[in-house]
């Protein structure tokens, strides 16, 4: 008999983590839109270590997707993902509807506006907005003491963290690395829109973050010179490019000279798929 829960509404999720809080337990969060990969099962992992229950919400979150962005087609497999979080040790496992999260006239938005302002956030109008009020939301209904985030978001990342600062939200992040396939490509679920070609031309962005980091090995490298190399390496590999940047690590503010510890970050259209990847030099 299966000792994970599975939960659909917001009320019963909020019951459930003020239990478990009553009970002393500390609890984990991992938010996540389903169609989970290795890269998810290592946050659970994560959030295992540092909790005593781990809640794994699982939405496709319609407020972050622009007009015309994948909503409709985005991946989903609820069966097979409630079998991984099973077996990766979730507590339970929180699977909302849309109408459960969002009633039909909501009219409060939570929005971060200074680390949100480039990168993803200049090129998908509303997205960070909607990331903002959905994990929010999803704060309010685990009761997490810990929330677990992947690093390949990591503008995302960046404004959770910011969110939970400035609003004094009493939670833990934690960002875990990216986990990659054998050849380089990150994790991601989009991955499974690639062709086989597709799939191949799709390893420039990691080639393109390796030659970042090669440029700044032997100390710092103007972030002119190391943004044009990535350029050329995602243009060499037939990607139609969407950003490659050097930013700092905190700030997200484009730097004048690379150098360890900046971040570098690129995006690139893949056929018909959005890709993103980045690396801390």
């Amino acid at each position: 008999m299966s000792s994970m829960v599975q939960i659909k509404q917001a009320d019963e999720m909020q019951a459930w983590a003020l239990a478990r809080r009553l009970d002393g337990a500390r609890i984990g969060l991992v938010p996540t839109m389903g169609y989970l990969h290795a890269g998810h099962l290592s946050l659970v992992a994560e959030a295992r270590k540092r909790a005593d229950v781990v809640v794994v919400s699982i939405f496709v979150n319609p407020v972050q997707f622009g007009p015309n962005e994948d909503f409709e087609k985005y991946p989903r497999d609820e069966a097979r993902d409630l079998e991984q979080c099973e077996r990766a040790g979730a507590s339970a496992v929180f699977f909302p509807s849309v109408a459960t999260m969002y009633a039909p006239d909501a009219s409060v938005f939570v929005t971060e506006e200074r680390l949100s302002a480039g990168l993803c956030g200049a090129r998908r109008p509303g997205h960070f907005r909607g990331v903002c009020t959905v994990v929010a939301k999803l704060f309010n209904l685990a009761q997490p003491h810990v929330a677990v985030f992947g690093q390949k978001d990591y503008q995302q990342a960046a404004i959770i963290r910011r969110m939970v600062r400035d609003l004094n939200f009493p939670i833990e992040i934690v960002v875990a690395p990216i986990v990659r396939e054998p050849d380089g490509l990150a994790m991601s679920s989009r991955n499974v829109y690639l062709s086989a070609d597709e799939r191949q031309r799709a390893l420039g962005l990691s080639r393109a973050l390796q030659a970042a980091a090669a440029c700044v090995e032997q100390g710092g490298a103007p972030a002119a010179d190391v943004r044009a190399r990535m350029v050329e390496v995602i243009e060499a590999h037939a990607l139609q490019l969407d950003y490659a940047e050097i930013v700092d690590a905190e700030s997200l503010e484009p730097v004048a000279e690379a150098r360890r510890g900046n971040v570098a970050l690129v995006a690139a259209q893949c056929g018909r798929t959005r890709l993103i990847d980045n690396q801390i030099l």
